[in-house]
């Protein structure tokens, strides 16, 4: 049996252009607004990429397997992952990208909170629930005060900050449901296939009937479905999975506080968004109650170590 290891050059190199690359995908939704509603290019994005996925079943030979009974889960998960897009779509419309990425990421404080209610081998430690009473602290700081931009009045930002806030419990719903049922034991592309399908065809179906399904088709718009389909939602996510499967998954985790900054910089330096300081000082305290969250056991392991051999990595 393979055992994962500790992280050497290659994972975190890969770690940093994976975060890298989350973090730019709200900002290039954003960008290409005017030309695609962001709910037609995550539903187009999806498609594409759940074809790609199938292709990459085929080329291995893997079967979705019903007789497991985890098609009743699939559907939750792809009514949770359509349901996290549409609300970072319509979020979209009213906050900048940055505040998008930040209210998002805050998935993993919700998700260790269901997943300690649900499985007993998930309960929260000490430290995991000072990450969150941090998160959430920031979460409020983050909303109170808000000045406005010249683009978007300050009730428009908070509600799109909202639904941002909304988009990251979607996704910690599904992180959730996966994990306490059978798709917890089920190939990763069988589960991702779920998700890619459910988005496609329920956030096409919103963006019909919400008249959002505008398409004019320039070098910027064919340039962004690329990037998200090709490499967001495919590459990278197979790129992730190959990661969790080699490598000590909380090492990883404590990298997810780097998305929401690559996006904060990525939307102030591409598209010009202001950086209030009340929002930046409340993504602080967020920022480190993520990776108290995600990384609580691994920090715990780190504290306890005899200090003759703290500064030697861990053995797999």
């Amino acid at each position: 049996m393979h055992l994962p290891k500790a992280l050497d050059a290659k994972a975190v190199t890969l770690m940093l252009v994976l975060c890298a690359i989350w973090g730019l995908q709200q900002v290039v939704l954003k960008a290409t607004a005017n030309d695609i509603a962001p709910i037609m290019q995550i539903a187009l994005r999806s498609g594409g990429a759940a074809l790609l996925v199938a292709l990459v079943m085929a080329w291995r030979k893997e079967r979705m397997n019903w007789r497991d009974g985890s098609w009743r889960p699939g559907l939750v998960v792809g009514l949770l992952f359509a349901l996290e897009f549409l609300l970072v779509a319509e979020g979209l419309r009213h906050t900048t990208a940055s505040h998008m990425v930040v209210f998002l990421y805050t998935a993993p404080i919700f998700a260790a909170l269901g997943l300690h209610w649900r499985l007993p081998a998930e309960r929260l430690g000490v430290l995991q629930w000072l990450g969150i009473a941090l998160a959430f602290g920031g979460i409020a700081l983050a909303f109170l005060g808000r000045s406005g931009t010249a683009s978007v009045m300050p009730g428009d930002v908070l509600w799109g900050d909202f639904l941002g806030l909304l988009a990251g419990v979607a996704w910690a719903a599904t992180t959730v449901v996966v994990r306490s049922s059978v798709l917890s034991k089920a190939p990763a592309t069988q589960t991702l296939l779920y998700q890619l399908i459910g988005a496609f065809v329920l956030l096409l179906a919103g963006a019909m009937a919400t008249g959002q399904a505008r398409f004019n088709p320039t070098p910027q718009v064919w340039a962004s479905l690329a990037f998200h389909t090709l490499v967001v939602s495919f590459a990278s996510f197979l790129v992730w999975f190959w990661l969790l499967r080699s490598y000590l998954a909380s090492r990883l985790g404590v990298f997810s506080f780097l998305t929401p900054l690559f996006g904060m910089v990525f939307g102030a330096w591409l598209l010009k968004e202001p950086l209030e300081m009340r929002f930046l000082l409340g993504s602080v305290p967020v920022l480190v109650g993520i990776v108290l969250v995600s990384a609580g056991g691994w920090v715990r392991q780190w504290w306890s170590r005899p200090a003759s051999v703290a500064g030697h990595p861990p053995a797999p």
